[in-house]
């Protein structure tokens, strides 16, 4: 019984933690119909504040939390709104997700540079010195109190504030209409603002008081804060009582999983990944009509070039890789080669997001287990090349069937937590945590693939090949069908289509192709580890692939050369780390007001380009 009480005790802390992230989550997500990727971020930024203020510089403790709860965290919230946040209203759904995307990265790469990671930090409870107190046959230590008490002020707080007070108001009036509650005198831009304020000081006082309980680690942390996103889904992202409710259960599960889940075996590897578990069942298994997905906006789509100029391109790109091979050094031909196939990937997303609309939060994982299925298995054959295309095709397909019923936000969760959970329960577990898989290199007959300018060539020829497919895809009669799935299931299904056979058959291809270049990332680096496949390096492929262009080959090659060669030039820059999360937040910045990217932008021109010679050639010859 004393054992149950403390895990009970425990359960409850968690859960109140858990509802903190997640009603600051709610009430961004509500004001702005933005669901915030970046709040784990926000929080974990918020904590190492607090410890440099507290710790660091020794400030008292009466004046370090409010530094970072009534100042800083709010001064963050505001400016994000304003920066990357304004830009996307009404914008597509894995638009305003890689934004949020790209703010994670960017806020794990500041902290990175402003705290070194090698560095062990702790962070002590609040109350410490204070002795526990007993409650019947069990000791309940003054910061678990603390922890409840904090929790239920919150949400005391937040009802009187959205009930008795004129701002709370105005803020449930800007949910169901903004441009009504504009009409009444409310200004819909500043109580978002205010909004994003109250979400980044409900998180930042999450990670604060989460960060005792754990190691304060920028990624831990960063992913531990996250975990309450399934409490906010429990409430739908619009109850606030609901996401309470949610959050307790989520606490108390893990906590009883971590007392009673026997050791070792298939328990042991999922303990973990509860979090994610829940939030996956969650969204599979709750009723489709308690799911608002939310509006689509359709997406611009630039012209497809004929089958005769995608061959003569695909040719052109394999010769000048060829020239390139024999005059670049050794490392930047392994640079080379893993651009190609990071490219590979970034079309198999090109055909899922890019032309049917459904967003991936898991390519990486695809990718993944294509490797360990080369590596495991397919011992370098061709066979082996079948077996992970096969296998991720399966893995994908039944991940779509799952998830057939959800779109946009709802999609990206669910493959985010499939990510995240294959992540901690399978790569860590299978793999070791630091252990390495030996992937052989592909052999083929009559073919020697030891070095590698030639294993570039090969990665350069299937990514053509691929390129080439994919171009035929959306030229056909099956990327028709894909285009209007995208545009509306409703009319596509009027039309006799059935969106759920479609929606699982691109995923099934789209996760095989991923598998493909997997086989190929273990050959071209012999090794795999499970930080290859770490579930923050998906969030950077969709990311990459929205800079480039996300429905076209050339966004595709164009961000995949950026995740690749990136590393060269940090080398030659000494503030390395800043330029690299320095870029990658103006990139963020930059979608919001240019969401076709690169390659979108190089398909305007060529159109524009092709149109004057059109008028040109009217004009000589009317």
């Amino acid at each position: 019984m004393t054992t149950f009480l403390a895990l009970t005790t425990l359960g409850v802390v968690v859960g109140c933690i858990y509802a903190l992230t997640a009603t600051g989550l709610v009430v961004t997500y509500t004001t702005s119909g933005i669901f915030n990727f970046a709040h784990g971020a926000i929080g974990m930024f918020g904590a190492f504040s607090y410890w440099q203020l507290a710790i660091g510089w020794h400030w008292p403790a009466w004046i370090a939390l409010p530094a970072v709860l009534l100042v800083e965290a709010p001064l963050l919230g505001a400016g994000i709104e304003a920066v990357l946040i304004r830009p996307l209203r009404r914008s597509a759904v894995d638009l305003s997700l890689v934004v949020t995307l790209g703010l994670l990265l960017f806020l794990i790469g500041i902290a990175n540079l402003l705290w070194n990671r090698t560095k062990s930090r702790i962070l002590p409870a609040f109350l410490h010195d204070t002795a526990p107190v007993q409650l019947g046959g069990l000791q309940v230590s003054a910061n678990q109190i603390l922890v409840v008490v904090v929790a239920l002020a919150v949400a005391i707080g937040l009802r009187l504030l959205f009930v008795r007070t004129r701002i709370g108001i105005a803020m449930r009036g800007v949910v169901d209409d903004p441009d009504l509650a504009a009409m009444a005198g409310a200004s819909p831009v500043r109580i978002q603002q205010l909004s994003w304020a109250l979400g980044a000081s409900l998180a930042a006082l999450a990670g604060i008081l989460l960060a005792p309980l754990v190691t304060l680690d920028i990624l831990t942390l960063t992913l531990l804060v996250i975990n309450g996103y399934a409490a906010a889904l429990f409430g739908r992202l619009t109850s606030l009582p609901w996401t309470a409710v949610g959050a307790l259960a989520l606490g108390l599960l893990v906590s009883y999983a971590r007392g009673y889940l026997p050791t070792g075996g298939v328990w042991e590897q999922l303990e973990p990944s509860l979090p994610m578990l829940f939030l996956f069942l969650l969204l599979v298994f709750v009723p489709a009509a308690r799911l608002k997905a939310g509006s689509r906006q359709g997406a611009w789509r630039p012209g497809v070039p004929s089958l005769r100029s995608s061959v003569v391109s695909a040719v052109t790109l394999v010769v000048v890789v060829v020239l390139l091979g024999q005059v670049l050094s050794a490392a930047n031909v392994t640079l080379a080669g893993r651009a190609m196939v990071v490219a590979i990937t970034l079309l198999a997303l090109v055909l899922l997001t890019g032309y049917s609309g459904q967003v991936s939060l898991c390519h990486l994982t695809f990718l993944g287990i294509g490797a360990y299925a080369m590596g495991r298995w397919g011992h370098g054959s061709l066979l082996g090349v079948v077996l992970a295309v096969g296998l991720t095709a399966v893995v994908g397909g039944l991940l779509a069937l799952l998830t057939s019923r959800l779109t946009g936000l709802y999609l990206a969760l669910a493959t985010f937590a499939f990510a995240k959970a294959m992540d901690e329960s399978f790569f860590t577990r299978e793999l070791g945590s630091g252990g390495t898989l030996t992937v052989p290199r592909l052999h083929l007959p009559g073919l020697s693939l030891a070095s590698d300018r030639s294993y570039l060539v090969l990665c350069t020829v299937v990514f053509s090949a691929a390129a080439v497919a994919v171009l035929a895809v959306r030229r056909g009669r099956w990327g028709r069908q894909l285009s209007a799935v995208s545009d509306s299931e409703a009319a596509a299904a009027t039309l006799g289509l059935d969106p759920r056979v479609t929606k699982v058959v691109v995923f099934a291809v789209s996760a095989g192709l991923a598998g493909l270049s997997g086989a190929l990332y273990g050959g071209l680096q012999g090794t795999v580890s499970p930080s290859d496949f770490a579930v923050l390096g998906s969030l950077s492929l969709l990311l990459a692939l929205r800079i480039g262009g996300v429905n076209t080959v050339t966004g595709a090659l164009f961000g995949a050369v950026t995740v690749a060669f990136f590393p060269l030039l940090q080398a030659h820059v000494p503030t390395e780390v800043q330029l690299a999360y320095l870029l990658t937040g103006l990139a963020a910045v930059s979608l919001g007001r240019d969401p076709d990217g690169f390659g979108g932008q190089l398909a305007r021109a060529g159109e524009q380009l092709r149109a004057a010679r059109m008028r040109e050639v009217s004009v000589a010859h009317p």
